[in-house]
């Protein structure tokens, strides 16, 4: 389903903030890839979501090599990928419902289809009834649940999240975690950005590690299934 070949990412300047690095997700598996901050998971996640391209290497999702799609194929692309951020990336003029909305508006979905899909993704993140409310005025583990509903409104066969819970706290940490694994549960390809070591532990899940660009065994005491497959 996902797969990097030796990939290279540098920035101008000379900053390279992926060397090398090499592994596979299968479909169906729901992966953590963890390491400390500036280990370049971002650009990893990134690079999947074709936000980056790679400088070295091969990045192939689904068959597809993407250093052969062209920009104006992005946008289709990525209807393949739901991406949940830390920081929501949330509009906060539009209604909790019309932030949702956002994905199937952009794909063309037929108007009067909307609104039904809106709100069975509302319900499988607990929010149906704060459709009318604006971000603003939801906690921030509600806001994070708006992203996620967002992410898979669409239903992608991919979902990929830079530290879904960095800004929650330890029980909204894991009640977030528990509704990816709900969508992996489902089909979905899951792969999630963590430095928080507890969380990962506790779910149990196969483990990616990151550090200084390259791909190194996860820093993690007893994690099962740790390490590049």
């Amino acid at each position: 389903m996902i797969q990097f070949s030796e990939v290279g990412k540098s920035y101008p300047g000379g900053n390279e903030a992926l060397a090398g690095v090499s592994f596979s997700l299968e479909q169906g598996e729901m992966v953590f890839l963890t390491g400390p901050s500036g280990a370049g998971k971002s650009t990893l996640l990134k690079l999947i979501a074709l936000i980056e391209r790679p400088s070295r290497g091969q990045v192939i999702v689904n068959g597809q090599n993407l250093t052969g799609v062209r920009r104006r194929r992005i946008p289709f692309y990525r209807r393949q990928v739901g991406v949940i951020f830390q920081d929501h990336k949330l509009l906060h003029d539009r209604s909790v419902l019309d932030n949702v909305a956002l994905p199937l508006t952009l794909a063309g979905i037929p108007h009067q289809e909307i609104p039904k899909r809106v709100r069975a993704a509302l319900d499988l993140v607990g929010l149906l009834h704060k459709e009318r409310a604006l971000p603003i005025t939801l906690s921030t583990g509600e806001q994070q649940r708006v992203g996620i509903a967002r992410a898979v409104v669409n239903r992608p066969p991919i979902l990929i999240a830079d530290e879904p819970t960095g800004n929650l706290d330890p029980e909204l940490s894991f009640e977030v975690m528990q509704l990816f694994r709900r969508f992996n549960q489902a089909g979905a390809t899951v792969l999630v950005a963590s430095h928080d070591h507890n969380l990962i532990r506790r779910l149990g899940q196969r483990v990616l590690g990151l550090r200084a660009g390259r791909m190194v065994t996860p820093e993690l005491q007893g994690e099962p299934h740790a390490g590049p497959a």
